[in-house]
């Protein structure tokens, strides 16, 4: 129920009504009141009631509880009431005729009335007090209600003269409210034959919250501006209402502790209390909200919204300030102090320094830590991505379009899976340089026959003459060229000449910055007898599965072609190979190729 509470007040109401309602439906049909549903009554029900400050639900719940659980008991204190009933009934009317009369005369307007009697309140007392029924104070009662608090004081000082008071029965409710906000004025005075007479005096405001509490509150402001029983809602009511809910929480979290204290009344168990494990704390704007025990102001920042929690930097609790982990108290009211951006610490999450109790607000600080790194990850995996790019010369590709091709689902993870070094960068580089178209080899043939032989010396004119041996130049290991390979020198410092195929994009790019480093290159014959082989790279995609990279690896041996370097590299059931194989001519890679894309599950083979 204080859960329902903390969201609408008036969800409380209607569970009392509804539990009166049961009672009186079992009253009323004469059937067995279940013992535990009695209990809880007793137990639960008419205290909260009672901390609400509705005495008419109160009363009426206890005396049929009472009735269900001690009948015996109940009917004989009825019994008792009935026997003297016309006696009390006509001392009760004597006296409030009386002082009627009187308050006429001094000319303060007032409605004077028996005052009900509750049987489980007389017997209680008869109990706790060890009285005879007769001893009992307020089986003769009146109430009088006035119209301000000044007519009050004036009525009782005409009681007081009427007859004589016992001091130590009186109560000054109006100077000293209870808790809950009950007012009202208690006397007890001795009629002529010395018969005990309770009377109680408050005015029509105090009497309809006496009557019905908290819930009085809502009538106020269903009036409006026309009021209600004498009290209008006035422009600070919200602020009334808000402070009436933050008193009466208090009040329902006191009973909780009285209710578990050693001695108590013990209505629910010793050492088991109501809302053991939970605190209830209000907002500046008298919201009542629900925590762990334990709870900081971090917690309640999470628990009001997200960001508000990763933006909280200070909380004033009652309006001091506090520290970010002084646990918190039910009944406080916590204001946080945030900036206007920023997120959470990782001290918050460290468990022996007490800033969060809530798993709620623990796993909203993850999830944050969590998206930064993501997005430390996916920044550094694009600025690769975007750097082999530019060196291939493909910046304007799309690059959604560049993941689809690769298998992902959009850019984003590929870059996460590049920035976790759990994709290499070459599978990206094989897809973006398209396989060379080979020459024909009858053509290539053709053309070697035509030049005849050649000499290993440098041609004249500046041409280069490329043999396997030449001090004088480098094959670049971006390319990796082999005859009949068209392809390009470029004059580099302190190395040589470097050999590019003609479709090299770094040499594309070196050309356009220095084309005086460009010179003609030509293949020519190796010295010796063994012919001259040049290492490539061949790209090859699969579906992965076991024993796939031998059985290629057995292929090329098959061929002839020695496999000095092999680099593989397998995501999501698929593998990306890039094996280097020694070849002394191009025109045969085509052919080996298509006996790679012959394996059981090759998709593709290319040279690079």
């Amino acid at each position: 129920m204080l859960l329902a509470f903390s969201r609408d007040l008036r969800v409380v109401l209607l569970r009392l009504a509804s539990r009166l309602q049961t009672l009186r439906y079992y009253a009323a049909s004469r059937q067995a009141c279940p013992q535990a549903l009695a209990r809880e009554s007793m137990q639960v029900f008419a205290p909260l009631a009672s901390r609400l400050g509705i005495w008419q639900i109160k009363w009426e719940i206890e005396d049929l509880a009472f009735r269900f659980q001690q009948p015996d008991e109940y009917r004989r204190i009825a019994r008792l009431l009935d026997e003297k009933r016309v006696e009390r009934e006509q001392v009760v009317e004597a006296a409030r005729a009386r002082l009627v009369t009187v308050l006429a005369e001094v000319g303060v307007r007032a409605e004077v009335q028996g005052r009900p009697k509750h049987l489980y309140s007389i017997w209680k007392k008869m109990r706790g007090k060890h009285l005879d029924f007769e001893r009992v104070l307020d089986v003769r009662a009146l109430r009088v209600i006035v119209d301000d608090v000044p007519a009050c004081y004036a009525t009782l000082g005409r009681v007081h003269e009427l007859w004589r008071s016992l001091p130590e029965e009186f109560d000054d409710y109006i100077a000293r409210p209870k808790a809950n906000g009950y007012q009202s004025l208690h006397t007890v005075v001795l009629d002529e034959q010395d018969r005990p007479i309770e009377i109680q005096i408050r005015t029509t405001a105090m009497h309809e919250h006496a009557e019905s509490g908290i819930a009085a509150h809502w009538a106020y402001k269903e009036a409006g501006a026309r009021g209600y029983a004498g009290v209008s809602a006035g422009g600070d009511f919200e602020e009334q209402v808000a402070q009436a809910r933050k008193a009466v929480l208090r009040q329902l979290l006191a009973w909780e502790r009285e209710l578990v204290e050693p001695g108590g009344d013990g209505a629910v168990g010793a050492g088991q209390g109501l809302f053991d494990d939970r605190i209830y704390v209000f907002t500046p704007q008298a919201a009542i909200i629900e925590l762990p025990s334990g709870a900081t102001a971090i917690d309640f920042a999470y628990t009001l919204h997200t960001d508000l929690g990763h933006r909280c930097r200070g909380a004033r609790v009652d309006g001091a300030m506090v520290t970010l982990n002084t646990p918190l108290q039910s009944g406080q009211t916590v204001e946080i102090v945030a900036v206007k951006e920023g997120g959470p610490s990782l001290d918050w999450l460290n468990g022996e320094l007490g800033y969060l109790r809530s798993s709620r607000a623990k796993t909203k600080v993850r999830a944050w830590f969590n998206a930064l790194t993501q997005q430390h990850t996916i920044a550094r995996g694009r600025e690769a991505v975007e750097k082999l790019l530019q060196r291939e010369g493909r910046t304007a590709i799309k690059l959604d379009e560049l993941a689809s091709q690769l298998g992902f689902r959009n850019a984003e993870a590929l870059f996460e899976v590049v920035g976790k070094d759990e994709y290499s960068l070459r599978n990206i580089e094989t897809l973006l340089r398209p396989p060379e178209p080979l020459p024909d080899p009858d053509e290539a043939l053709a053309q070697r026959l035509r030049r005849g032989p050649s000499s290993d010396a440098t041609p004249k004119g500046g041409v280069l003459v490329v043999g396997v041996e030449s001090l004088l130049t480098t094959l670049a290991r971006c390319c990796r060229p082999a005859p009949p390979d068209a392809i390009g020198g470029y004059v580099t410092r302190g190395k040589g000449v470097a050999i590019h195929r003609t479709g090299c994009s770094n040499f594309r790019q070196m050309a356009g910055r220095s084309p005086e480093r460009v010179i003609s290159v030509a293949w020519g014959r190796p010295r010796g007898d063994a012919p001259a082989v040049y290492p490539v790279d061949v790209a090859v995609e699969a579906a992965d599965r076991q024993g796939l990279l031998r059985d290629i690896s057995e292929l090329f041996a098959k061929e002839k072609m020695n496999v000095v370097g092999v680099h593989t590299q397998s995501l999501k059931g698929t593998a990306w190979m890039t094996f280097t194989v020694e070849i002394s001519d191009s025109a045969r890679l085509q052919a080996v190729l298509g006996s790679v894309c012959q394996v059981s599950g090759v998709r593709s083979a290319r040279r690079r």
